[in-house]
């Protein structure tokens, strides 16, 4: 057997350990950008689009944005999720300003005008932000900045409580003219975020009243000098359990829409109405009524189902719908069987109820 065969059957054995190893890192993962088009994202077609198979957004002297506008993805409102992509970002103007971020958690202001806020994952061409943790449109503003560990007490204080590393180091291990890895991790009320390796922010946010338990992803594009971000090889993991489903779903709802036997209760009625979930216990004050238990959740079933055990003995069998702040769920009472729609007509004995975050 001659030397340079056996070095080659070494480095094929190591080539075949090398990708076993990424496909093992890549498991679970599923693309969210197809590397083609913009399908199953909307953001104003000016200023979006793909080339060379990333997704490029670009502000001009003559196709500026006033404001900051996002490319929102559209088939989810993740809560628990690893999201992994690499980014480019480029100043087109001689300040050398470029800034961009991905909203995670977050919510659609403006639909009509792709306006969203929410946690930030930030990037810019600049020194300071990159690597933040930033609360876009809300009141918080730099929840964390680079290096920091952070908890943002349940009073809404934030406390910086450590380091994850010196800012300065994280910024010279990112490439200013050249791509970039990203890596955004959100689980329970802790949010991490990575840049090339590096851990850049450490967030625990216990903050109830503002703390984000899932919502929409989108891209961001500052307003401001012309500049050029880019995105490629976007992929997501998402956690389906029930417990982070009951996460999620804990605090108060208030009751925008109740449907019962097919008919609609009119505003007034519910305008109190609310919805009120601690732990797997429940309070529900809705339309005169007052109820109170436990709340037991399915979310590998499809639709995902709930099991809702009153302090007066009765089992209600239910399917429901978390998507943000926003919460669907249909009961079957009476001993009716498990609703398969979200919806009720006369005579099915069904309760349609829509919950939505105060």
């Amino acid at each position: 057997m001659k030397p340079n065969f056996l070095i080659a059957t070494a480095l094929g054995a190591l080539l075949v350990a090398q990708t076993n190893s990424l496909t093992a890192a890549e498991a679970g993962f599923t693309p969210i950008f197809n590397g083609k088009d913009l399908t199953g994202w909307d953001g104003n077609p000016k200023l979006w689009s793909v080339q060379d198979g990333a997704i490029v957004g670009r502000t001009t002297p003559e196709n500026p944005t006033k404001g900051n506008t996002f490319l929102i993805w559209k088939d989810g409102t993740p809560g628990d999720f690893e999201l992994r992509f690499s980014y480019k970002i480029t100043p087109n103007n001689d300040k050398g300003f470029a800034n961009s971020g991905v909203q995670y958690r977050s919510k659609v202001f403006d639909a009509a005008n792709w306006v969203v806020g929410g946690y930030q994952a930030d990037m810019e061409a600049g020194p300071n932000y990159s690597g933040i943790l930033y609360e876009e449109r809300m009141t918080r503003g730099i929840m964390a900045a680079r290096g920091e560990k952070v908890v943002w007490d349940k009073d809404g204080k934030k406390q910086v409580t450590g380091a994850v590393g010196k800012s300065e180091e994280i910024q010279a291990a990112i490439k200013k003219d050249g791509w970039n890895d990203y890596v955004i991790l959100a689980q329970g009320d802790h949010l991490q975020h990575f840049i090339n390796g590096l851990l850049t922010v450490d967030v625990t946010d216990e903050c109830e009243a503002k703390a984000a338990k899932s919502g929409v992803l989108a891209l961001q594009l500052h307003a401001g000098d012309p500049m050029t971000v880019q995105f490629r090889d976007l992929r997501i993991k998402q956690s389906t359990t029930a417990a982070s489903d009951l996460d999620r779903i804990q605090g108060e709802w208030k009751v925008m829409q109740l449907v019962i036997d097919g008919q609609a209760l009119d505003a007034a009625t519910i305008a109190d109405a609310k919805l009120k979930i601690k732990g797997d216990t429940f309070k529900l004050d809705a339309a005169g009524q007052n109820e109170s238990g436990t709340l037991a959740f399915d979310a590998k079933a499809n639709p995902k189902t709930l099991e809702v055990s009153t302090q007066s003995g009765d089992t209600i069998p239910a399917i429901y719908e978390l998507n943000g702040v926003t919460l669907k769920i249909c009961y079957a009472v009476n001993s009716a069987a498990r609703p398969k729609e979200f919806k009720s007509t006369s005579g099915s004995d069904h309760v349609f109820v829509v919950y939505q975050r105060p």
